[in-house]
């Protein structure tokens, strides 16, 4: 299982970790809807975003482009909601270059040991060996870095 796999199950256990909807340049699929599954954008609307700074970062898939729209994850991070972006390594490098205060994870197949130099990059690595383990360490990892909000006091 993938990233997609973890970032689905994390949410799944903590609702309140949002997803950005990727934009993308390829055709809409059967079912899916605009600005739901994804943002469906004509090569020209990319290459607008992209000259206007309107992605966050972004990357070729084959013939077609997908990137993640900057505006919606700075409103909510500047409320204070968990986001979760499943990212390539170059994608969360992009990342770290627009916003230096993201707390970035590095997920590994086991065996493998990413570069000294791009670890560096990210504050946590872990071995994604089985999806319900790591998923477990990110949802722990997510609830220490956003406080829990402040709930009604009870007098008495």
């Amino acid at each position: 299982m993938g990233r997609e796999s973890v970032v689905e199950l994390v949410r799944a256990r903590s609702p309140a970790v949002w997803r950005p909807v990727t934009a993308t340049t390829r055709s809409r699929r059967e079912g899916e809807v605009d600005g739901v599954d994804r943002v469906f954008l004509t090569p020209a609307g990319f290459d607008r975003l992209i000259a206007a700074g309107g992605l966050l970062e972004w990357s070729r898939a084959g013939p077609h482009r997908r990137g993640t729209p900057y505006e919606p994850l700075r409103s909510r991070l500047a409320a204070g909601q968990p986001a979760l972006l499943p990212l390539d390594i170059p994608g969360a490098l992009a990342v770290r270059e627009r916003i230096a205060d993201a707390r970035l994870v590095l997920l590994r197949p086991p065996g493998r040991r990413p570069d000294p130099a791009v670890a560096a990059a990210f504050e946590l690595a872990l071995t994604h060996d089985l999806t319900d383990r790591v998923a477990d360490e990110l949802v722990g990892f997510l609830g220490s870095s956003y406080p829990t909000p402040a709930g009604p006091r009870v007098r008495g």
